[in-house]
């Protein structure tokens, strides 16, 4: 099976998920490696990849380090009609995240001063159930990701940091589900994000403003280097 070469990635996207809709590729089964999916389209592995890439970002599909990609068990039929995958370049993850640091560092130098207790309740029920899907390999745990950063910018007590979250909330998701899946099957990678969400956690249980900031500034540095972001460095 062969494609024309315009528009490669998204002509590969798009057959993909055909595929994955009539059942040649059903839920739960292992996909074809690159360089098999590369020989059926002919075409590089470049396309291939970007592909991959955006089923990854969308749900559709997970990725494993050194055990390639994996259909999800999903409502594939409700997914693939009515949604329009887009391209995920990198760069504008980049940029997201270069905002998201501005943004809840501050959130979090607020949230330090101005939690109620039932913030920090709900924080450490956040928390936990971040935990509890970081040792699941297979698990990206983005849901749970977002649900602890959101609560932070609520506990700022700024209406407008909560409507700007709220506003911008299926473009984070997307984005840290792109960037989370990075990590599936790296026990030690997801360890080493959930332990800086506990930084974040005490920082702000203690009032400690300042370590608060710091702790998100250096979490989400973390993240933009792991995307290739060359505009920062590790703290």
């Amino acid at each position: 099976m062969r494609i024309k070469r315009e528009k490669v990635s998204n002509l590969v996207l798009e057959e993909i998920k055909k595929m994955i809709k009539s059942g040649e590729f059903p839920p739960n089964s292992k996909l074809p490696s690159e360089t098999e999916l590369a020989k059926m389209f002919g075409v590089s592995r470049s396309p291939i990849r970007e592909a991959l890439s955006v089923l990854a970002a969308s749900g559709l599909v997970e990725s494993t380090q050194g055990g390639g990609s994996w259909v999800r068990e999903v409502s594939l039929a409700e997914m693939l009609e009515p949604v329009q995958f887009e391209m995920v370049e990198v760069e504008q993850v980049q940029d997201l995240l270069e905002m998201r640091t501005i943004i809840e560092s501050e959130a979090a130098f607020l949230a330090a001063k101005r939690h109620k207790p039932k913030d920090i309740e709900d924080l450490e029920e956040a928390l936990e159930a971040f935990r509890k899907v970081s040792e699941d390999q297979f698990k990206i745990g983005y849901e749970e990701d977002y649900a602890f950063h959101r609560i932070i910018v609520r506990a700022a007590y700024n209406p407008f940091l909560t409507q700007t979250m709220d506003h911008l909330s299926e473009l984070h998701l997307k984005a840290m589900m792109f960037s989370l899946e990075k990590n599936l099957g790296w026990e030690a990678k997801r360890q080493e994000v959930f332990m800086e969400h506990v930084h974040i956690f005490n920082a702000i249980k203690n009032r400690d403003s300042q370590a608060a900031r710091d702790a998100v500034i250096e979490h989400l540095t973390n993240a933009r280097i792991k995307l290739g972001d060359k505009r920062v460095s590790k703290l």
